[in-house]
């Protein structure tokens, strides 16, 4: 099998004049726009590495975590301004149109850009995600009461949050090898199926992180509300993981039963299918396209 790699590196300047780092994996095929889970990385979609994927893939940093700058206003961190930032993107990318994968939080901004400019939406595949109160879909499979999942969420950010600096020492400290990859496959909060080789070197990206600031953002997110998704004009297809701790499927499903054409897809894994099942994930995302006006 040809190994994933990463292409080329570009920036674009946001509506506030943040400069947000983006990523293409510089192939032709599909235009596709990963709206990804909340400080995460490129590597956490490795079909979209792998030469001959299909798609024009292209993502970006979220403002403040790894290279890109953080904004000079530091309250700039709600989902309104990661849409203006995904807009920016796609206009340095040259995309007028794309197919809007996304996933975890990156779910909320996915369907408010499609809300604030749908004629640039062609499609939305949201994965472990829904559109909208995304803390309040914490703990379901914890049997956590919804009254208090939003709270308890919200506490847990905020400590870590104070936590930051002496996270933010540790863990680019962890040795990532395959030991870890495997214990974090069979922790419960992930489960096997993640490849090594995938994840590895994710991980590795991944742990760089400014914790303090992560959380900071985490809590912007927190403020978006649950969205009447009535507007929705486009394809919708929401992927669900039947054991994520961190978005109950029940409430992925019942979000996708409030979008009449929506499909749904429950696959036997956690909140990172995009790692332990890239393959459905992608044969999710293709069924998906061929119901675009992009086909």
């Amino acid at each position: 099998m040809t190994p994933p790699r990463l292409a080329s590196r570009f920036d674009a300047t946001s509506a506030d004049g943040t400069v947000v780092r983006a990523w293409s994996n510089d192939q032709d095929g599909v235009p596709l726009l990963v709206s990804n889970g909340l400080g995460s990385v490129p590597g956490a979609w490795p079909a979209l590495l792998a030469p001959g994927c299909g798609y024009r893939a292209v993502t970006w940093y979220h403002r403040g975590t790894f290279d890109t700058p953080r904004p000079a206003d530091r309250s700039r961190v709600r989902v309104q301004d990661h849409v203006d930032d995904l807009v920016a993107v796609m206009d340095a990318a040259g995309m007028e149109r794309a197919v809007v994968a996304s996933w975890s939080i990156g779910v909320n901004v996915a369907f408010e850009a499609a809300r604030q400019h749908p004629d640039r939406v062609a499609g939305l595949l949201g994965v472990a995600g829904v559109p909208g109160g995304t803390f309040a879909t914490m703990g379901g499979p914890l049997r956590v009461p919804r009254a208090l999942r939003s709270p308890l969420g919200g506490a847990a950010a905020r400590t870590t949050r104070l936590a930051g600096p002496a996270l933010s020492w540790l863990t680019p400290r962890v040795p990532v090898d395959a030991r870890l990859a495997w214990l974090l496959a069979h922790s419960g909060f992930m489960l096997p199926g993640a490849r090594t080789d995938h994840l590895v070197p994710m991980l590795r990206e991944f742990l760089q992180q400014d914790w303090g600031w992560y959380m900071t953002l985490a809590l912007g997110a927190k403020e978006h509300a649950p969205m009447d998704t009535s507007f929705l004009q486009v394809p919708v297809t929401l992927v669900a993981g039947r054991s994520d701790v961190l978005t109950s499927v029940h409430d992925v499903t019942e979000a996708a039963a409030r979008i009449p054409h929506a499909e749904v897809v429950v696959l036997p894994g956690s909140h990172f299918l995009p790692l332990e099942h890239p393959q459905r994930v992608q044969d999710a995302l293709a069924a998906l396209v061929a119901r675009t006006d992009l086909a």
